[in-house]
């Protein structure tokens, strides 16, 4: 995934921000589609998303998550650079105490929580399907906040 493209894109905003001896933490496109990945990307770019949620038990044994202080690359859906994204916060909750701040700043949909939770339960009882196992509502969540710090 990692092509020239993205690594030129990397030392643009290092040699434009002055940061050396720093590695981007993380490639990301998200959505699970070209247009979603496209819509998000144009959200994050935009500064109204500046959280994401994952589940921690769909994370690879050898994955690595996010921690604060990380940098990175985010693609639209061509798998092109479009920003990079600096993580400020990482916590972790019980997916039914992620709170609608978080949802907010998640920035899909109409922002609330009842829009987050419904849109993030669809799309983790398929990931755990895909997994075969079955999703709750008490599965740890990682709730990440960023911002962009190039684009």
């Amino acid at each position: 995934m990692i092509t020239e493209k993205i690594e030129h894109y990397w030392r643009q905003f290092a040699s434009a921000t002055g940061l050396t001896g720093v590695k981007y933490f993380d490639v990301s496109e998200y959505g699970d589609s070209k247009k979603k990945s496209d819509e998000l990307a144009a959200l994050i770019a935009s500064g109204v998303k500046t959280a994401n949620s994952s589940a921690v038990g769909l994370y690879e044994p050898d994955e690595v998550v996010p921690k604060v202080g990380d940098y990175n690359i985010i693609l639209d859906g061509s798998g092109s650079p479009v920003c990079v994204t600096k993580t400020e916060l990482v916590e972790t909750v019980p997916f039914n105490q992620v709170s609608a701040e978080h949802a907010y700043h998640d920035g899909e949909g109409d922002r609330s929580l009842k829009s987050w939770r419904k849109a993030h339960i669809n799309f983790f009882q398929h990931e755990y399907a895909e997994e075969g196992r079955q999703f709750n509502e008490q599965v740890p969540c990682l709730c990440e906040i960023f911002k962009v710090v190039y684009k």
